[in-house]
């Protein structure tokens, strides 16, 4: 059987399936959805966060702060609004790449 690769949301500090949550990189101090190659999020963007698509989980991270930690300091916070829409995009150009 194979194991499942498992991640912290930086919003709702749930470990959940990688699967279920989008990854942000921000590899010149912006906060950004992380590109994916072939289904998979990609390390070579650098330093990685992990967070649910979902407004609650958004606004949790900006409340706490949590991109700073995670990025370990020297990034913008984003605005959560554009953030959503960014993730939310990024769910569903994943979907149509797996023919969901």
């Amino acid at each position: 059987m194979g194991r499942i690769c498992e991640r912290t949301c930086i919003g709702c500090r749930r470990v959940v399936p990688a699967s279920e949550l989008v990854r942000l990189a921000a590899p010149d101090g912006r906060v950004a959805v992380a590109r994916r190659r072939g289904g998979a999020a990609t390390s070579r963007q650098g330093r990685g966060a992990w967070l649910h698509p979902r407004p609650d989980c958004v606004n949790a991270a900006v409340k706490k702060r949590a991109f700073g930690r995670a990025f370990r300091g020297g990034v913008d916070g984003p605005d959560p609004a554009q953030l959503l829409t960014d993730l939310r995009m990024a769910i569903g150009a994943l979907s149509q790449e797996q023919g969901e």
